[in-house]
């Protein structure tokens, strides 16, 4: 099965269907998440996935500039994707977030704004306000104001698409429901271990493109445990990629573009950024995805257990 590069958004704009993540590296060194930017870049991919509680996108700014002024890019070669974090749901707060992110970023525009996760957290400086016991202090604010504020941001040029993350269904048909501008993007926790599917086809077939996160199971999260799955020592994923002459990774990814989403992996290492990204020379045919899909245990990661008890925690739904 034949995959785009490349899939349309509502508003015309094409989004690059192989991303670089940047989540999992904003613990690193200094200067890493910068090298490894540029080196994506440097690898093809120009799509850039950040976020503002990832506390890097000055080294992503940086990375970007770099490439621009060596020559290996322009800026309108580039998709760039961020998100409004959880202190800042209040509509007029929306526009503040995002200005802060593009001084980080250097930037004039994003290419696409997602509200993070629906869960609203206490305004103010401190990005996980907590109170004396230790809980986070949550805040609530309509949804709905939370995207009419999304829109403003569209209408002022500093956003050309805007969307979710993290949503179920029935908080994406409200925005749908709602909305002046539609969401034209939704990025959500996929693997074949998860594969997220009723939330994927009810998105789809609302013209809503679908992003994937953790698209190899985020095999190096710190709170994994010895009893959880291991998507990619799974023998049916090491089988077709010996199959193939491929990696298990490469396996998982290319999978999850032949169901018509766009994946972001993450990397440091040069040679495993590289290698998530050659996935257009090979497919796997129909009997191999079936054998991907049976992989589904319904085992989601990505609990987000500080945004239990908001009326808002999206995952007690699909």
């Amino acid at each position: 099965m034949p995959v785009s590069r490349e899939l349309q958004l509502p508003s015309g704009d094409r989004i690059p269907t192989v991303g670089f993540g940047t989540w999992t590296m904003w613990r690193g060194d200094k200067g890493e998440m910068c090298k490894a930017v540029k080196e994506a870049i440097k690898v093809g991919y120009r799509h850039i996935d950040c976020a503002w509680v990832y506390k890097n996108q000055e080294e992503v700014g940086q990375a970007i500039k770099e490439s621009i002024e060596e020559g290996t890019i322009k800026r309108e070669d580039l998709f760039v994707t961020t998100k409004l974090w959880n202190t800042a749901h209040r509509r007029e707060a929306v526009k503040e977030n995002l200005k802060n992110s593009l001084v980080q970023l250097g930037l004039s525009y994003v290419n696409l704004l997602l509200i993070h996760v629906p869960v609203s957290f206490k305004e103010g400086e401190d990005d996980f306000p907590k109170d004396n016991d230790g809980k986070i202090i949550f805040a609530h604010h309509d949804l709905v104001d939370t995207w009419k504020g999304m829109e403003d941001c569209v209408d002022a040029d500093l956003a050309r698409n805007i969307g979710l993350s993290n949503f179920n269904h029935l908080q994406v048909q409200r925005i749908i429901d709602a909305s002046r501008i539609r969401p034209s993007v939704i990025q959500v926790e996929i693997n074949p271990l998860f594969s997220n599917s009723q939330l994927v086809e009810y998105c789809q077939k609302r013209d809503i493109v679908v992003t994937a996160y953790g698209p190899l199971g985020a095999p190096n999260r710190p709170w994994k445990t010895a009893d959880d799955p291991n998507l990619l020592e799974k023998p049916v994923v090491k089988q077709i990629a010996s199959a193939k002459g491929k990696t298990p990774a490469q396996i998982v990814l290319r999978c999850l573009l032949q169901r018509g989403l766009v994946i972001i992996p993450q990397s440091s290492n040069p040679a495993r950024i590289k290698e998530n990204f050659e996935l257009f020379d090979f497919e796997l045919n129909e009997d191999e995805m079936k054998k991907m899909a049976a992989l589904d245990q319904n085992f989601r990661a990505y609990l987000e257990e500080l945004c239990m008890g908001h009326p808002e925690y999206p995952f007690n739904d699909w």
